[in-house]
């Protein structure tokens, strides 16, 4: 920790806030910056007694819709003791003129995080199962969660949630496009032509995978939180498992900067989504179509990331592999419509 104020969080202001607003502090404040850039800022702030998470937008290169800060707190803040895995919500500022852009304080959930294939080092091919069926088990668990009985109902517009979708990231590529990307005209319009009708409507995180969970080190198939809920709404369940499996895929690993977590060792998709298909009772027959959309969001979150990059906003290292990743995703998204219909 460091009492110097790390980019993006101003401590003096900082303190200012938590010293009115969050109840048990008791000092002056040091913070670390956990992620830099990917998604939202993320630090890791202590008053030497208790530990906090601040979550804030990036310095640049904001798209609409996404880094939403205040979306992502409401659905932590609903699901409260619900039986999902979430950190205990504690405060949202609205006021941008604290820290130049809104922000959130959670809990600090304390436990273990899988983010690349080296954290996997010294991991048993049973421990790497049972995360896993964690992992589908929490998954299935939000998608059983009433939206309406959460004071969810207004979160999002269930009818014509796809399309919408489909409309939204091939917006969000106009905005960060970095160069022409033929390849992903056409996954967006065989998307288009592909889409079904909605299989159901539940709370969807948006951005499902090993990394956004903090795990039970004693027990990895215990998930202890689920974190960054900024593209949560509710839409079809199936999205989630889409996003979820594609993530499984060595095509995300110039994306997260080295291999995923999500290592050869760990179920195929297919017994993943067999596995959700149990716990959930879904029928996951049309899955291709969902891999295929998760795909092209990845690709332009990819693409995001990397434009960020480019204009020099990001914080940290390792965003240059997000471009490359690009045109492997869309490449995967095709293949995947090219299944459609089949089942995995």
């Amino acid at each position: 920790m460091t009492t110097t104020s790390p980019p993006g969080l101003d401590l003096t202001a900082l303190y200012g806030y938590f010293d009115t607003n969050v109840p048990g502090c008791r000092g002056r404040l040091s913070a670390t910056l956990l992620h830099g850039g990917r998604s939202n800022l993320t630090y890791r702030v202590t008053d030497g007694h208790t530990d906090w998470v601040v979550r804030r937008p990036p310095l640049g290169g904001l798209t609409p819709s996404a880094h939403d800060v205040g979306r992502e707190y409401r659905v932590m803040s609903a699901l409260q003791g619900s039986g999902v895995a979430v950190p205990g919500t504690i405060a949202h500022c609205a006021d941008e003129t604290v820290l130049g852009a809104p922000f959130t304080v959670v809990s600090w959930v304390e436990g273990r995080v899988l983010r690349t294939r080296e954290d996997t080092l010294g991991l048993t091919s049973h421990e790497l199962r049972r995360c896993a069926d964690g992992l589908v088990t929490q998954l299935a668990r939000l998608h059983s969660v009433s939206h309406r009985d959460a004071g969810l109902g207004g979160l999002g517009r269930p009818e014509g949630y796809l399309q919408r979708q489909i409309s939204r990231w091939r917006a969000q590529w106009d905005l960060v496009a970095t160069r022409p990307l033929p390849a992903l005209l056409r996954l967006h319009r065989g998307l288009e032509a592909a889409v079904p009708v909605e299989s159901d409507a539940t709370v969807v995180h948006g951005d499902y995978r090993v990394d956004n969970t903090i795990l039970d080190p004693a027990d990895l198939g215990r998930v202890r939180a689920i974190v960054d809920w900024e593209l949560a709404t509710v839409g079809d369940p199936l999205a989630d498992l889409g996003t979820f499996l594609a993530y499984r895929d060595p095509a995300v690993d110039a994306l997260l900067d080295g291999p995923a977590a999500t290592e050869p060792r760990f179920p195929a998709p297919a017994e993943l989504a067999e596995r959700y298909a149990m716990v959930s009772g879904r029928d996951v027959a049309l899955l291709p179509f969902y891999l295929a959309l998760a795909y092209f969001k990845i690709a332009v979150i990819a693409e995001g990331v990397y434009a960020r990059h480019l204009q020099g906003v990001t914080i940290g290292e390792g965003f240059a592999g997000a471009g490359e990743s690009v045109p492997a995703l869309v490449g995967a998204g095709l293949a995947s419509l090219g299944r459609r219909g089949a089942v995995l």
